[in-house]
């Protein structure tokens, strides 16, 4: 059985964190953008631009010290469009305001979404994802 391999791996830094001490969401969110178009580069090398991101909902909050992975999936395939699972794992590394007991290295599920990206030229129109079959 393969290991899950993230699009990208980040370790939250003091940059990234709200008055409360937390991860802000948009910061999460940015990387779940991020993370759809790297996926989205392996399925076909087009420019892309998200469209929309459905059903995000925050789980648990992301601490200042841990490795957050972002887990991508093909959902489908359209002719310009492309919708993308990123699902968002945080792993707790000594975070600072983290539950008490809280162990090294525990892995949480934080976020998932699915996000659509659209496959666009240099003047930022639509265009097939895949060659279309040739009109005889």
């Amino acid at each position: 059985m393969s290991e899950r391999v993230p699009a990208i791996k980040l370790v939250m830094l003091p940059k990234d964190t709200n008055a409360l001490g937390t991860i802000f969401g948009g910061v999460i969110l940015s990387n779940i953008d991020l993370a759809s178009a790297v996926e989205a580069r392996t399925v076909a090398p087009h420019r892309y631009v998200t469209k929309a991101m459905r059903e995000v909902e925050f789980h648990e909050p992301v601490f200042l010290g841990d490795i957050v992975s972002f887990y991508t999936e093909t959902l489908r395939i359209g002719r310009t469009s492309i919708t993308i699972r990123v699902s968002v794992e945080a792993e707790r590394w000594g975070a600072l305001g983290a539950r008490p007991g809280l162990g090294y290295g525990e892995r949480v599920k934080v976020t998932e979404a699915e996000v659509v990206l659209v496959a666009v030229n240099d003047q930022g129109r639509p265009v097939p994802i895949r060659p279309e079959p040739q009109q005889v």
